[in-house]
Protein backbone atom coordinates (compact mmCIF):
# COMPACT_ATOMS: atom_id res chain seq x y z
CA UNK A 1 0.00 0.00 0.00
CA UNK A 2 1.32 3.11 -0.74
CA UNK A 3 0.61 6.49 1.17
CA UNK A 4 1.16 9.79 -0.30
CA UNK A 5 0.56 12.57 1.36
CA UNK A 6 -0.37 16.25 -0.98
CA UNK A 7 1.12 18.88 1.41
CA UNK A 8 2.12 22.48 1.56
CA UNK A 9 0.80 25.32 4.70
CA UNK A 10 0.12 28.38 1.80
CA UNK A 11 -3.89 27.89 1.72
CA UNK A 12 -4.71 27.49 -2.06
CA UNK A 13 -2.14 26.02 -3.72
CA UNK A 14 -4.27 23.38 -5.13
CA UNK A 15 -3.67 20.43 -2.07
CA UNK A 16 -7.56 19.22 -2.84
CA UNK A 17 -7.41 19.47 -6.62
CA UNK A 18 -4.21 17.54 -6.86
CA UNK A 19 -5.11 14.78 -4.42
CA UNK A 20 -8.77 14.19 -5.72
CA UNK A 21 -7.35 13.75 -9.01
CA UNK A 22 -5.50 11.47 -8.35
CA UNK A 23 -7.99 9.90 -5.96
CA UNK A 24 -9.94 9.38 -9.47
CA UNK A 25 -7.46 8.26 -11.43
CA UNK A 26 -6.61 5.14 -9.33
CA UNK A 27 -9.81 4.35 -8.82
CA UNK A 28 -10.18 4.18 -12.66
CA UNK A 29 -7.40 1.79 -12.30
CA UNK A 30 -9.10 -0.30 -9.86
CA UNK A 31 -6.58 0.45 -7.27
CA UNK A 32 -9.51 1.26 -4.45
CA UNK A 33 -7.97 3.90 -3.06
CA UNK A 34 -8.52 5.89 0.36
CA UNK A 35 -8.75 9.48 0.58
CA UNK A 36 -7.96 11.11 3.67
CA UNK A 37 -9.29 14.58 3.78
CA UNK A 38 -7.35 16.46 6.95
CA UNK A 39 -8.67 19.56 5.93
CA UNK A 40 -11.68 21.49 7.84
CA UNK A 41 -12.82 23.24 5.10
CA UNK A 42 -13.95 19.73 3.65
CA UNK A 43 -13.61 20.09 0.12
CA UNK A 44 -12.31 16.87 -0.77
CA UNK A 45 -15.09 15.15 0.95
CA UNK A 46 -17.40 17.66 -0.39
CA UNK A 47 -16.16 16.31 -3.91
CA UNK A 48 -16.62 12.65 -2.95
CA UNK A 49 -20.02 13.08 -1.91
CA UNK A 50 -20.79 14.31 -5.28
CA UNK A 51 -19.63 11.05 -7.10
CA UNK A 52 -22.76 9.17 -8.47
CA UNK A 53 -23.15 5.30 -7.71
CA UNK A 54 -21.73 4.13 -11.08
CA UNK A 55 -18.37 5.49 -10.36
CA UNK A 56 -15.34 3.73 -9.36
CA UNK A 57 -15.08 3.94 -5.61
CA UNK A 58 -12.84 6.06 -3.45
CA UNK A 59 -13.05 5.24 0.52
CA UNK A 60 -13.15 8.56 2.16
CA UNK A 61 -11.85 9.72 5.94
CA UNK A 62 -12.85 13.10 7.52
CA UNK A 63 -9.99 12.62 8.79
CA UNK A 64 -10.11 16.63 10.35
CA UNK A 65 -12.77 15.33 12.82
CA UNK A 66 -12.15 13.97 16.15
CA UNK A 67 -14.41 10.65 17.47
CA UNK A 68 -13.77 10.70 21.25
CA UNK A 69 -15.43 7.26 21.63
CA UNK A 70 -12.45 5.10 19.53
CA UNK A 71 -8.86 6.04 19.21
CA UNK A 72 -7.56 8.11 16.15
CA UNK A 73 -5.77 4.75 14.47
CA UNK A 74 -8.92 3.09 14.83
CA UNK A 75 -11.25 6.06 13.06
CA UNK A 76 -8.07 6.51 10.19
CA UNK A 77 -7.74 2.90 9.45
CA UNK A 78 -8.26 2.11 5.45
CA UNK A 79 -10.44 -1.07 4.20
CA UNK A 80 -8.09 -4.11 3.70
CA UNK A 81 -7.45 -4.10 -0.41
CA UNK A 82 -6.70 -0.52 -1.10
CA UNK A 83 -3.71 -0.18 -2.63
CA UNK A 84 -3.31 3.83 -2.67
CA UNK A 85 -3.69 6.36 0.18
CA UNK A 86 -3.92 9.78 -0.64
CA UNK A 87 -3.71 12.32 1.98
CA UNK A 88 -4.97 16.05 1.60
CA UNK A 89 -3.44 18.10 4.47
CA UNK A 90 -4.81 21.28 5.65
CA UNK A 91 -3.45 25.30 5.06
CA UNK A 92 -1.45 26.70 7.57
CA UNK A 93 0.36 23.41 8.88
CA UNK A 94 3.03 24.14 11.32
CA UNK A 95 6.54 22.59 11.10
CA UNK A 96 6.11 20.97 14.25
CA UNK A 97 3.25 18.98 12.80
CA UNK A 98 4.96 17.77 9.88
CA UNK A 99 7.04 15.04 10.75
CA UNK A 100 3.87 13.15 12.49
CA UNK A 101 1.94 13.65 8.46
CA UNK A 102 4.48 12.57 6.93
CA UNK A 103 6.28 9.57 8.81
CA UNK A 104 4.42 6.91 6.44
CA UNK A 105 4.59 8.72 3.74
CA UNK A 106 5.94 6.89 0.68
CA UNK A 107 5.95 10.02 -1.77
CA UNK A 108 4.95 13.65 -0.39
CA UNK A 109 4.20 16.07 -3.52
CA UNK A 110 4.39 20.13 -2.58
CA UNK A 111 1.91 21.96 -5.21
CA UNK A 112 3.26 25.89 -5.30
CA UNK A 113 1.75 28.20 -7.30
CA UNK A 114 3.60 30.88 -9.60
CA UNK A 115 3.31 34.33 -7.29
CA UNK A 116 6.06 35.82 -4.97
CA UNK A 117 4.00 35.03 -1.48
CA UNK A 118 3.40 31.10 -2.81
CA UNK A 119 7.41 30.92 -3.88
CA UNK A 120 8.49 32.28 0.05
CA UNK A 121 5.44 29.71 1.67
CA UNK A 122 7.18 26.87 -0.63
CA UNK A 123 10.95 27.84 0.15
CA UNK A 124 9.38 27.67 3.94
CA UNK A 125 7.72 24.25 3.70
CA UNK A 126 10.76 22.35 1.74
CA UNK A 127 12.95 23.82 4.85
CA UNK A 128 10.73 22.60 7.35
CA UNK A 129 10.27 18.64 5.34
CA UNK A 130 14.19 18.59 5.18
CA UNK A 131 14.89 19.89 8.99
CA UNK A 132 12.20 19.01 10.78
CA UNK A 133 10.51 16.07 9.06
CA UNK A 134 14.14 14.70 8.22
CA UNK A 135 12.99 14.43 4.85
CA UNK A 136 16.23 13.10 2.56
CA UNK A 137 16.13 14.02 -0.56
CA UNK A 138 18.52 10.54 -1.54
CA UNK A 139 14.59 8.38 -0.84
CA UNK A 140 12.89 9.90 -3.86
CA UNK A 141 9.70 10.47 -1.49
CA UNK A 142 10.37 14.55 -1.95
CA UNK A 143 8.60 16.21 -5.64
CA UNK A 144 7.19 19.67 -6.07
CA UNK A 145 4.39 20.22 -8.67
CA UNK A 146 3.82 23.95 -10.51
CA UNK A 147 0.29 24.41 -10.54
CA UNK A 148 -2.05 27.14 -12.39
CA UNK A 149 0.96 27.64 -14.64
CA UNK A 150 0.85 30.57 -17.68
CA UNK A 151 4.04 29.71 -19.65
CA UNK A 152 5.43 32.39 -20.99
CA UNK A 153 5.29 34.98 -18.10
CA UNK A 154 7.44 36.91 -16.10
CA UNK A 155 6.12 34.89 -12.70
CA UNK A 156 6.74 32.05 -14.20
CA UNK A 157 9.75 31.78 -14.94
CA UNK A 158 10.73 33.55 -12.08
CA UNK A 159 9.17 29.95 -10.01
CA UNK A 160 11.06 28.25 -12.21
CA UNK A 161 14.63 29.93 -11.50
CA UNK A 162 13.53 29.17 -7.72
CA UNK A 163 12.53 25.60 -7.97
CA UNK A 164 15.88 25.04 -9.87
CA UNK A 165 17.54 26.52 -6.59
CA UNK A 166 15.98 23.52 -4.54
CA UNK A 167 17.67 20.48 -5.80
CA UNK A 168 14.04 18.57 -5.06
CA UNK A 169 12.37 17.14 -8.39
CA UNK A 170 10.08 19.04 -10.13
CA UNK A 171 7.76 16.14 -11.68
CA UNK A 172 4.62 18.02 -12.86
CA UNK A 173 3.61 21.40 -14.29
CA UNK A 174 0.23 21.90 -14.90
CA UNK A 175 -1.60 24.91 -16.43
CA UNK A 176 -4.39 27.13 -15.30
CA UNK A 177 -7.02 25.22 -16.64
CA UNK A 178 -10.83 25.21 -16.23
CA UNK A 179 -10.93 21.42 -16.67
CA UNK A 180 -9.86 21.35 -13.09
CA UNK A 181 -12.56 23.43 -11.99
CA UNK A 182 -15.55 21.58 -14.29
CA UNK A 183 -14.63 18.02 -12.83
CA UNK A 184 -14.43 18.80 -9.49
CA UNK A 185 -17.80 20.42 -9.23
CA UNK A 186 -19.15 17.03 -11.00
CA UNK A 187 -17.48 14.71 -9.04
CA UNK A 188 -15.03 14.02 -11.79
CA UNK A 189 -11.33 13.46 -12.16
CA UNK A 190 -9.48 14.89 -15.23
CA UNK A 191 -9.21 11.23 -16.23
CA UNK A 192 -12.75 10.30 -16.10
CA UNK A 193 -13.79 12.92 -18.07
CA UNK A 194 -14.29 12.90 -22.22
CA UNK A 195 -10.33 12.54 -23.45
CA UNK A 196 -10.61 14.99 -26.01
CA UNK A 197 -11.52 17.44 -24.16
CA UNK A 198 -8.71 17.13 -21.56
CA UNK A 199 -5.98 15.52 -23.48
CA UNK A 200 -3.42 18.85 -23.01
CA UNK A 201 -4.07 18.24 -19.11
CA UNK A 202 -3.80 14.72 -18.93
CA UNK A 203 -0.23 14.58 -20.75
CA UNK A 204 0.79 17.06 -17.58
CA UNK A 205 -0.22 14.64 -15.26
CA UNK A 206 1.99 12.07 -17.17
CA UNK A 207 5.01 12.81 -15.20
CA UNK A 208 4.03 13.07 -11.88
CA UNK A 209 2.85 9.36 -12.38
CA UNK A 210 5.55 7.79 -12.86
CA UNK A 211 6.99 9.68 -10.53
CA UNK A 212 4.81 7.99 -7.92
CA UNK A 213 5.65 4.38 -9.32
CA UNK A 214 9.29 4.58 -8.50
CA UNK A 215 10.66 3.28 -5.86
CA UNK A 216 11.20 5.12 -2.43
CA UNK A 217 12.60 5.61 0.91
CA UNK A 218 15.26 2.78 1.57
CA UNK A 219 14.55 1.26 -2.14
CA UNK A 220 15.16 3.79 -3.68
CA UNK A 221 18.76 4.69 -1.91
CA UNK A 222 19.64 0.99 -2.61
CA UNK A 223 18.90 1.39 -6.27
CA UNK A 224 20.62 4.73 -6.91
CA UNK A 225 23.81 3.21 -5.10
CA UNK A 226 23.54 0.49 -7.15
CA UNK A 227 23.41 2.53 -10.43
CA UNK A 228 25.87 4.79 -9.07
CA UNK A 229 28.10 1.12 -8.41
CA UNK A 230 27.38 -0.07 -12.12
CA UNK A 231 28.56 3.29 -13.35
CA UNK A 232 31.80 2.95 -12.04
CA UNK A 233 31.97 -0.33 -13.25
CA UNK A 234 31.30 -0.07 -16.81
CA UNK A 235 33.77 3.16 -16.40
CA UNK A 236 36.54 0.91 -15.43
CA UNK A 237 36.00 -1.74 -17.74
CA UNK A 238 35.96 0.73 -20.87
CA UNK A 239 39.33 1.96 -19.28
CA UNK A 240 40.69 -1.51 -19.50
CA UNK A 241 41.00 -2.06 -15.56
CA UNK A 242 39.92 -4.31 -13.29
CA UNK A 243 36.21 -3.72 -12.26
CA UNK A 244 36.06 -2.20 -9.02
CA UNK A 245 33.00 -3.73 -7.18
CA UNK A 246 31.40 -1.99 -3.75
CA UNK A 247 28.47 -2.94 -2.04
CA UNK A 248 25.47 0.03 -1.82
CA UNK A 249 25.07 1.81 0.74
CA UNK A 250 21.57 1.53 2.57
CA UNK A 251 21.07 4.73 4.02
CA UNK A 252 21.92 8.80 2.53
Amino acid sequence: MQRIVVLNPKGGSGKTTVAINLASYYAQRGERPALLDYDPQASAARWVRKRQAGQAPIYLINAFERDNRVTRAFQLRVPDGTRRVIVDTPAAVEAAEMPELTANADKIIVPVLPSDIDIHACARCITSLLLVAKVKRTENRLAIIANRVRRNTRMYQSLTRFLGTLDIPIVATLRDSQNFVRAAELGLGLHEMKHYQVSEDLASWEPLLAWLDEPSGRAAVAAAAAAQAADKVGTAAAAGAAPLVTAPALFA
